[in-house]
C-alpha cells in the first residue's frame, strides 16, 4: 500500500453540493484541512462517521482546520444528506472517482459475495503548506474522529 505521509497532498478541484468549486488550494498557508473519503451519502457507517464530524466541528474548527468529505455522490445526495443531518461542512462530488484514485482509495471491495469498485472508507490530515501529515486507511468508525481530533490538537501544540 501506497503512504502518501510525508508528501504534497495530490490537488483537487471538486464541485460540493451547491455546485462551487472548492479546490485543495483554497486552503493554502490558511487552514489544516481533514479531507475524508466515504463510500455513500446517507449508508449507516456514512452517516455515522459524518455526524460525528458534525459533532466534533466546533473543536476542528478551532484548530484552524476545515472538514471535506468526499465521495461518489452527486450534488443533489450531498444536498439532502446535509440538510437531513445538519452537517456544517461541504461534501465534495466525486463521480468519476478521479480524487479517490488519485490518494488510492478506490478499491476493489468485497460484499456478500461479490466484486466491486469502490471507495475504502479514508481520511487524510493535511496540512497548511500542502503535506500529508497523517492518513487513516480502511477507517473503522468509532472513535475515528475523536483519535483525528487528537493528532490534529498534538500537532498544533508543538
Amino acid at each position: 500500500m501506497t503512504t502518501l505521509e510525508g508528501t504534497q497532498a495530490p490537488e483537487f478541484s471538486l464541485r460540493n453540493e451547491e455546485g462551487e468549486i472548492v479546490s485543495l488550494a483554497d486552503f493554502a498557508n490558511e487552514k489544516y484541512v481533514v479531507l475524508y473519503f466515504y463510500p455513500k451519502d446517507a449508508t449507516p457507517g456514512c452517516t455515522t462517521q459524518a455526524c460525528d464530524f458534525r459533532d466534533s466541528f466546533e473543536d476542528f474548527s478551532n484548530l484552524n482546520a476545515v472538514i471535506l468529505g468526499v465521495s461518489p455522490d452527486d450534488e443533489a445526495s450531498h444536498k439532502k444528506f446535509i440538510a437531513n443531518k445538519g452537517l456544517p461542512f461541504s461534501l465534495l462530488v466525486d463521480t468519476d472517482h478521479e480524487v479517490a484514485e488519485k490518494y488510492n482509495v478506490w478499491k476493489l471491495k468485497k460484499n456478500f459475495g461479490k466484486e466491486y469498485m469502490g471507495v475504502e472508507r479514508s481520511t487524510f490530515l493535511i496540512n497548511p503548506s500542502g503535506e500529508v501529515l497523517k492518513e487513516w486507511r480502511k477507517v473503522k468508525v468509532e472513535g475515528h474522529i475523536a483519535e483525528a481530533l487528537q493528532v490534529l490538537k498534538e500537532l498544533s501544540n508543538a
